[in-house]
């Protein structure tokens, strides 16, 4: 008989014991990670801040340098710079210096070789004057995508020529185009083939397109009118109607009442917003959208809320219903209570009291309307609520169908502009932080004029153009800058906004004849925008 040895028995019971052991812990790590996966919820681009502070202003002894969420990105922003999202019928090839060589080989010739030795005055419609101040601006505004030039008109003097053109900014991510128009003088006898002097943003007046005039008026109390009001044409926000009542009844819609996300801050709201909307896209929806906006006191120099502030104010409506399918609230109501008086077979309805009823429990869901009813107490209404859990692997928010106002974005083009695109910019976050000495303990010492003196000196060469996006309420708090740089803050700019400004007659008739404010959220939108449009390829934020 075979005997067996004790000593081999413990070992290979050991063994078994440690493969369970091995086991177990990696069931406990597995059921650990699918936690983890069903409940992580990815960071919100929204919510994030800009690109972090330079390595000089974080290598700051005591620095209050931290980034918060000032900066106010939208789709436009989270976009590939190399490749922009542009509409088939939108492609339009830049002016290149290839494209000049194709042009000039038409000509056939150039200025020099014409014999314009003994030329005084200059043909603005000779393609070869085009062709000169092609080349002059590919020279001089590397920033800039030239995209088409309309033929030149002549200027006050026998030896100008004003220029127009469409445009777009290399570091503005949408496919937007914008105008701009200059008056270039000539040289006359050997000079006669070269720009002897170009003017500044929107010099070349008798080159500027007249735009289409609207009046309108409003009555009540007091009587608004509107005369030889502009409107910028390349701008469609009307709002789309459903047509018939068959129109109507053929739809599937999504529909979300008010709920606790109204007077929140502007990125809560949005964040909210395209929850919705990318469930309705989920879903094969139209959205029923709500374009009143409650504006948050934060933005408000009251400190209080403002209701009634139409979403086109502040986002591209435009492109937001090319590329999603929308309804306005308002339209819609008038069409379903239309569609209920004149059938006896009312619209199927399924309400949703709860967002715990997931978008995947309502995909097959045949009604006509679906409406969610966010009346819990907060933050049981809070729209987003509607996207977290299981949801979050299904609803993707539509970032890229959201980008701020193009006459917003005019305005921003225009600071730019004015700066001739050669500047270098900071952002100095001062207001109620800089008092609160516990939380921000050293941010008025880091922020104070000595201080921004010393550390943009060594970064800034001197009499740069520099643009300040501030909260700083006191305009004349950095003039000890000016005496070393060329200081530009947003309210240097006030007519572009003013009561003779397009911005103010445009957003009037979107307000049926009321004026607009500019209000606090503007303002950041406005002075993120030219931020990113300085010159070099790092930024200063001083926060």
């Amino acid at each position: 008989m075979k005997e067996t040895n004790p000593a081999t028995e413990p070992i290979g019971q050991n063994l078994i014991k440690l493969k369970q052991l091995c086991f177990s812990v990696f069931v406990f790590l597995v059921l650990i990670f699918t936690v983890i996966a069903i409940t992580y919820q990815p960071p919100d681009p929204w919510l994030e801040s800009a690109p972090a502070l330079t390595k000089f202003f974080t290598q700051s002894e005591n620095a209050t340098f931290k980034n918060d969420n000032s900066i106010l990105k939208t789709g436009e922003d989270l976009q590939s710079v190399s490749a922009p999202a542009v509409p088939p019928a939108l492609v339009i090839e830049p002016i290149t210096e290839q494209v000049i060589e194709k042009s000039e080989k038409v000509a056939n010739m150039t200025l020099q070789s014409s014999g314009c030795e003994d030329l005084q005055v200059v043909n603005c419609s000779d393609p070869r004057v085009l062709i000169t101040v092609e080349k002059f601006n590919l020279k001089w505004f590397k920033s800039i995508v030239f995209l088409e030039y309309q033929t030149p008109v002549n200027g006050s003097k026998p030896n100008e020529c004003d220029v127009a053109w469409r445009f777009r900014n290399k570091k503005e991510k949408s496919w937007r185009k914008y105008r701009d128009f200059r008056r270039f003088e000539f040289g006359t006898g050997k000079n006669c083939n070269k720009i002897v002097h170009a003017g500044g943003w929107h010099s070349g007046i008798n080159a500027r397109r007249q735009r289409n005039r609207v009046n309108s008026t409003k009555s009540g109390g007091n009587i608004l009118k509107i005369t030889s009001t502009f409107r910028d044409e390349e701008i469609n926000d009307t709002i789309p109607s459903l047509g018939s009542e068959m129109n109507f009844r053929k739809g599937r819609y999504l529909y979300y009442s008010r709920g606790g996300d109204y007077c929140k801050g502007m990125n809560h709201y949005m964040w909210s917003f395209l929850c919705g909307l990318g469930e309705a896209m989920y879903l094969n929806r139209t959205f029923v959208m709500d374009l009143s906006i409650c504006l948050a006191g934060s933005y408000n120099p009251s400190g209080k809320d403002e209701e009634g502030k139409d979403f086109r104010y502040y986002f591209d409506f435009e492109h937001l219903k090319e590329l999603a399918s929308i309804v306005e609230e308002s339209e819609f109501l008038r069409d379903w209570k239309k569609w209920d008086r004149a059938h006896k077979k009312k619209v199927p309805v399924r309400k949703v009291v709860t967002h715990k009823v997931t978008p995947m429990q309502l995909s097959k869901d045949r009604s006509t309307i679906i409406w969610r009813q966010f009346d819990a107490p907060e933050p049981e209404n809070y729209w987003y609520r509607v996207c977290e859990g299981q949801a979050a692997k299904h609803i993707q928010r539509p970032w890229h169908v959201l980008w701020k106002s193009k006459r917003l974005m005019n305005i921003v083009t225009e600071i730019s502009g004015q700066m001739d695109w050669d500047f270098d910019a900071v952002h100095v976050v001062r207001g109620e932080k800089a008092q609160n000495k516990e939380l921000w303990p050293h941010l008025d010492a880091d922020t104070s004029p000595d201080a921004l003196v010393v550390k943009l000196q060594g970064m800034i060469q001197p009499r740069r153009n520099l643009y300040i996006a501030t909260n700083e309420p006191f305009y004349n708090y950095f003039d000890k800058l000016r005496s070393h740089f060329k200081v530009h803050l947003l309210d240097d700019y006030k007519a572009l906004w003013g009561n003779t400004s397009d911005w103010y007659n445009e957003t009037m008739l979107l307000n049926n004849g009321w004026p607009v404010e500019f209000d606090g959220y503007m303002r950041v939108a406005v002075d993120t925008e030219v931020l990113y449009r300085q010159r070099r390829v790092w930024k200063h934020f001083i926060i």
